[in-house]
């Protein structure tokens, strides 16, 4: 992971028959039909730019119309320990580390309070992964606080943090079990896991998930499986430029269009691009362009459907991220007003007056929802009884987020 790598393949070359599968695949994925495995690689690999864009945005007009939605979030870091060494982050911290820690509950409710004052709803609470498998101070921590597990500290300030500032938590704490998961539900408006990627060959020797024992992808898949079953609105997505394949990237992206199809519960997908950062494994390693991240984005809304809710990030494509809504996708994701994005510290969220307009330019109106999507807030088992009463104070008629007086 020391030296920079070599970028997935641009379009190539194409033969008389490839054009014409590109065209019908085009066609039938722009009609919102589903489309097959080999004719995502082909427009992954050969199709033209500005047709993949065109057919996107055209799928995402059209079932989406011209709302962009956001989040107006505050971003809560229950605790930078983790059990794992991804190649790529910054956010983990070893004890004795600056900024090593957990968060306190007086804490997260002087955060939240004050996140509150600002209009934010969502509270999304990240954390490191299982950190007390491997580190005495996590164990000490949660031992003194009458808990055995990070997650089961979590349920405990989600639900604080809930009835105290009337925020909305949105939980993304890494690999949950189906016990984990159905007591989160009853603090939680909707909760996260990103896949990141489906290949097992990502954990080998020198690659991003190499001492990342929690990102087995079949563990992921299990999370987002348990979450579909207990009828939790979810959100997940995709990481690229770690190091995968286009193939690799296409069967992620078909694995989650699989979930939902079986589960009905996944409320969001992220296309999020790597951005390298110094100090780690990973900090030569080569960043997707532009180019690479529009063409992933197309391919992600085609495979995925225009029903579905595509989001990229607009502080890691900045300051070029309007033209991410060529691509097809329908929201930006949390921004918060008060506090960075703690993962990728170096990319400042823009300025939410600067995100209407920018979006306003591109001939689409900014809206601002929950964290848990307007088509789930009203689907039965969705919210739970302990949630809705706090949502519904938040809600406008149309499961938007109610305009402030």
């Amino acid at each position: 992971m020391g030296t920079i790598a070599i970028p997935p393949k641009t379009p190539n070359a194409r033969t008389d028959g490839d054009s014409r599968a590109i065209e019908r695949a085009l066609v039938q994925a722009e009609a919102g039909e589903r489309i097959a495995r080999e004719d995502a690689l082909l427009l992954m690999d050969c199709a033209e730019t500005g047709a993949l864009l065109e057919a996107a945005s055209s799928l995402r007009n059209r079932v989406k119309g011209r709302t962009i939605s956001y989040s107006r979030k505050v971003f809560i870091p229950l605790t930078t320990f983790c059990r794992d060494r991804c190649g790529y982050c910054t956010f983990r911290r070893d004890p004795g580390e600056p900024g090593g820690r957990y968060m306190t509950p007086d804490e997260v409710l002087a955060v939240a309070e004050r996140a509150r004052r600002a209009g934010c709803k969502e509270a999304l609470f990240s954390l490191g992964d299982q950190p007390e498998r491997v580190f005495p101070e996590a164990r000490d921590f949660l031992r003194t606080r009458g808990f055995d597990r990070t997650l089961e500290y979590l349920a405990s300030v989600s639900q604080l943090t809930l009835e105290t500032s009337g925020l909305l938590p949105h939980a993304n704490p890494g690999v949950m079990s189906a016990a984990d998961l159905s007591a989160l539900k009853t603090s939680n408006a909707s909760m996260g896991l990103m896949l990141e990627n489906i290949s097992p060959r990502l954990m080998r020797r020198g690659e991003a998930h190499e001492d990342a024992p929690d990102k087995v992808p079949s563990l992921r898949l299990r999370t987002i499986e348990d979450a579909g079953r207990q009828r939790i609105a979810f959100t997940t997505g995709i990481l690229i430029g770690i190091g995968e394949t286009h193939e690799e990237r296409i069967d992620s992206l078909l694995a989650i269009r699989d979930l939902h199809a079986r589960y009905a519960n996944i409320q969001e997908v992220i296309v999020q691009n790597f951005r390298a950062k110094l100090a780690t494994p990973m900090a030569l390693h080569a960043e997707p362009d532009m180019n690479e991240m529009l063409r992933t984005v197309a391919v992600a809304r085609l495979i995925l459907g225009g029903e579905m809710n595509l989001q990229a990030p607009p502080n890691l494509s900045a300051p070029d991220y309007a033209r991410l809504l060529d691509a097809g996708i329908n929201d930006w994701g949390g921004i918060s007003p008060i506090t960075p994005d703690f993962i990728n510290p170096e990319a400042a969220w823009p300025h939410i007056d600067a995100l209407a307009e920018r979006t306003a330019d591109s001939g689409f109106v900014l809206r601002e929802r929950l964290s848990i999507y307007p088509e789930f807030t009203e689907r039965d088992g969705f919210v739970h009884e302990n949630v809705r009463p706090h949502m519904q104070k938040l809600k406008d008629a149309d499961g938007y987020a109610r305009a402030e007086e």
